[in-house]
């Protein structure tokens, strides 16, 4: 079975507009910024042989804020960016209770699925607790960008990073060392 890296989009992959120490997406592709670092990170990861899979939750959807073509425009940007080849997407919101939306593993668990990912031996990076949770609850190994966001920590076990960059340098250094 494929290993894997799951990526959060919005605050590991590009930029996030913060309001009131609360992170948001991009509205529209104009305003989409590549973070620092994450070519680089991503050049590392696939070395590795590693999939690269977004799991990303867009509730804006479902609030109708922003619409699905707004959405796979920016993903479409992303990937002609960066050359990620699978976005899973989760709609909702946390009133759906849908099985897609982090903190449920529901996104990593299709990926799994769809892409022959065993997850046991994959790793997330997110921005946001429910990104730790969701990789936890698939039995991933996780890491943490910690922003300082006005919200609550993710629990551990986690490892907490600076960037994506830094994330692929820590699992690059531990698949180099089990070998």
């Amino acid at each position: 079975m494929k290993r894997a890296v799951f990526l959060d989009r919005d605050g590991v992959i590009n930029e996030v507009i913060l309001k009131n120490g609360l992170p948001y997406p991009p509205d529209k592709v104009e305003d989409l910024k590549v973070l620092p670092g994450v070519l680089e990170a991503l050049s590392i990861l696939k070395a590795l042989k590693f999939e690269i899979v977004v799991v990303t939750n867009q509730p804006d959807l479902s609030r109708r804020r922003v619409s699905k073509e707004t959405v796979e425009s920016i993903n479409n940007s992303l990937t002609k960016l960066l050359e990620i080849g699978h976005f899973y997407v989760c709609p909702h919101d946390d009133h759906d209770n849908c099985d897609c939306r982090k903190p449920k593993p529901g996104l990593l668990v299709q990926a799994s699925i769809d892409l022959g990912i065993d997850l046991n031996n994959s790793f997330m990076v997110g921005d946001r607790w429910r990104d730790v949770d969701a990789g936890q609850n698939a039995g991933c190994q996780c890491y943490f960008i910690d922003y300082s966001y006005k919200e609550k920590m993710p629990d551990p076990p986690f490892t907490s990073v600076k960037s994506l960059l830094e994330a692929a340098q820590h699992i690059e250094r531990k698949i180099l060392d089990a070998i």
